[in-house]
């Protein structure tokens, strides 16, 4: 099972003004291919099905945690759409005769001013939906391992992309925790495939190139040791994830691996004003008091 907790893994800035074409771009980190849907989807369907757990139990674990962790990666890139596109294009209009989103028009984006009440959605950048077709879950560790190994390098490959596409603070601060996060998953699924296989995969990193210190928003991280760090998401699980996580790390400045318990410290959740041209969350102020009322809650009014 899984406890929800009601904070971002890392603090987002807010930009200084509205960018959808960077949250486009920043779609497909969140539901293109080698998007965070498919790391999540793939760890977390490769973790119920995975078989013979007691026996392999540190590779179970191991995949078992890190998709807890790329659940909130989901969260993560959602949040960073959500901020790259907040600001009123429509001025607050309450009359749809003024044709207040059509702005929207110029947008390559539109799903998310249709869809989505200029949200974030389950796309990638194109608008092509995200596919259960992108999950690969063979039932055969090694398999599987190579493949997590292979969609990490991927995934990163795309960060890259993204990061080199846009300047917006918010898309580069997502970008920046990324690229390190996902190296960590990376190194973590090479390193569980040399226990198994005896292969020194570290010899095919950079695949593509891991060094972050060339990224300003991922050096940081660095620094500050998040390369080093592998979470167990859980209370009281997953406590043998040090049979695989462990010893010098291969990437980034010098240190020891080391395997955390429960999770990043986090940030607050960004709160985002309602939108009356987008209808969303459908309220005006007064219907706004009348449930505070309800609910015997001021919720900040």
């Amino acid at each position: 099972m899984f406890k929800r907790i009601d904070r971002l893994q890392v603090k987002l800035p807010k930009p200084s003004q509205p960018d959808p074409a960077s949250a486009q771009a920043v779609q497909e980190l969140l539901g293109g291919r080698f998007g965070e849907m498919s790391t999540m989807n793939n760890y977390l369907y490769q973790s119920f099905n995975f078989r013979a757990k007691k026996k392999l139990r540190p590779f179970y674990e191991l995949i078992a945690s890190i998709s807890a962790e790329e659940i909130g990666h989901v969260e993560l890139v959602a949040n960073t759409i959500n901020q790259c596109l907040d600001g009123h294009i429509g001025n607050k209009s309450k009359n749809p005769d003024e044709t207040p989103l059509r702005e929207a028009l110029g947008f390559g984006n539109k799903f998310n001013f249709i869809l989505g009440g200029q949200n974030a959605v389950p796309t990638g950048a194109d608008g092509r939906p995200w596919s259960g077709d992108y999950v690969f879950s063979s039932g055969n560790l090694v398999d599987d391992l190579l493949h997590n190994f292979y969609l990490e390098c991927g995934a990163r490959t795309h960060k890259m992309r993204v990061y080199e596409m846009t300047d917006n603070e918010t898309a580069r601060e997502l970008t920046g925790y990324l690229l390190v996060r996902g190296g960590v998953h990376a190194v973590a699924y090479a390193k569980a495939l040399e226990e198994i296989t005896g292969v020194d995969m570290t010899k095919m990193l950079p695949v593509p190139d891991l060094d972050n210190s060339k990224f300003d928003y991922a050096r940081k991280y660095e620094e500050e040791g998040s390369h080093l760090k592998l979470y167990r998401f859980s209370d009281h699980d997953y406590g043998l994830l040090d049979r695989i996580w462990k010893g010098p790390t291969p990437v980034g400045p010098p240190g020891e691996l080391e395997v955390v318990e429960g999770v990043p410290d986090g940030a607050e959740i960004p709160d985002y004003e309602h939108i009356p041209e987008e209808f969303a969350p459908g309220f005006d102020e007064e219907q706004f008091r009348e449930l505070s009322k309800r609910l015997k809650y001021e919720a900040g009014l």
